[in-house]
């Protein structure tokens, strides 16, 4: 099957990955159920694999299911998600490329892809930004004709200060045979130790096609350090570049992941009397700078990457001893960092306190008074 120009490639030539990363990959074993106008599919088993590779000015993912149906139909689905941000010195304002590709097939039926690329300028803050952006979307449908449209995108994201939750408001335009269409998305995530939860609501109003609405939401439990329940449910709305019909869905399953999960909260004991609780890093004023010092054992380089400057690293100084020292300019708040070692290995340091990234990881936390 010919996905049509969907621009994938020109966008992964642009934009390179940094060695600074992080990766996860896991394996989700379940079972489910869609329904649409005209009837439903029941899958007895379904295998959905995922990948995503993260750093501060990059993500990547891949992610595919395949279902078994009544009858021995096999259903397949798939999408792939590029973002990356050029490299640029800190600050607030930067461009950034998007792109993604995706496809369903059924052994008893067509196959179907689609693909999106656009470029946007983001503004990024303490704890959220927006962008706005736009680019190409195209389609095309095992024996028909392929389409191609505009589309128009922006977004935000917002999370407030020592939470677990998310919340994030996409609006995009998309003009699909002449005629426009607009999507809204709005979601809320949470993320604690053993539980990863997210509620998403859409929208789409148009003058020419019909308008609609649809919502759903997900919930993982970690049973174990690499082993989670989840399930999910709701509807989503109809994909005219593939042709897949407005439908409801809901399904469960367990999945496996490569990397273990830390399963109890940041500074949390597990004897009879409490354990005090970490403090954030307090910085030293020096002159017009301010000071933060950390003891990194056998370390080559260390760099700083936080809140302030968009999660680019920053080189800082050793000083002997295991002692390395970073001089900031940061105005009186609250930030976030993290620390990497070597050029490739983003590390917490001991003794300070943390909140969670959004991600499943940890980030340190920094004052400024």
């Amino acid at each position: 099957m010919k996905l049509g120009p969907v621009f994938f490639l020109p966008a992964l030539a642009l934009f390179t990955l940094p060695d600074s990363a992080r990766t996860q990959a896991s394996l989700g074993i379940g079972t489910g159920i869609v329904r649409y106008a005209g009837g439903s599919s029941f899958s007895s088993f379904t295998a959905s694999p995922a990948v995503q590779r993260l750093s501060p000015s990059s993500y990547v993912a891949a992610g595919g299911a395949a279902s078994l149906l009544a009858g021995g139909v096999w259903a397949g689905q798939g999408r792939g998600d590029l973002w990356a941000a050029i490299p640029t010195p800190p600050a607030v304002v930067r461009v950034a490329g998007s792109a993604s590709i995706a496809f369903s097939t059924r052994s008893d039926g067509v196959a179907a892809g689609s693909g999106t690329a656009l470029l946007e300028t983001l503004w990024t803050a303490k704890h959220g930004g927006i962008a706005l952006g736009a680019g190409w979307a195209t389609g095309v449908i095992q024996g028909a004709p392929g389409v191609g449209a505009l589309r128009l995108r922006a977004r935000g994201w917002w999370q407030p200060v020592a939470s677990p939750a998310q919340l994030s408001l996409t609006v995009e335009g998309t003009q699909f045979y002449g005629s426009w269409y607009t999507d809204l998305v709005g979601g809320a995530t949470m993320e604690k130790p053993r539980l990863l939860a997210s509620l998403w609501l859409s929208a789409r109003v148009s003058a020419t096609y019909a308008s609609t609405g649809a919502a759903s939401a997900s919930l993982q439990y970690f049973v174990t350090p690499a082993i989670a329940v989840e399930a999910s449910g709701g509807n989503y709305l109809r994909d005219p570049f593939q042709g897949l019909p407005r439908a409801g869905f809901v399904g469960g399953g367990v999945r496996f992941y490569t990397t273990r999960r830390a399963l109890s909260s940041p500074g949390a004991s597990s004897s009879v009397s409490a354990a005090p609780l970490l403090q954030p890093l307090v910085a030293q004023h020096r002159g017009d700078s301010l000071v933060v010092r950390f003891r990194m054992s056998g370390a080559q380089s260390v760099a700083i990457a936080g809140s302030w400057n968009a999660w680019t690293p920053v080189d800082i100084h050793g000083l002997g001893g295991d002692i390395w020292e970073a001089a900031l300019l940061l105005q009186p708040g609250t930030y976030y960092f993290n620390l990497v070692v070597d050029g490739k290995e983003w590390v917490v340091p001991g003794g300070v306190a943390v909140v969670s990234d959004g991600m499943g990881g940890l980030v340190a936390v920094l004052m400024v008074p």
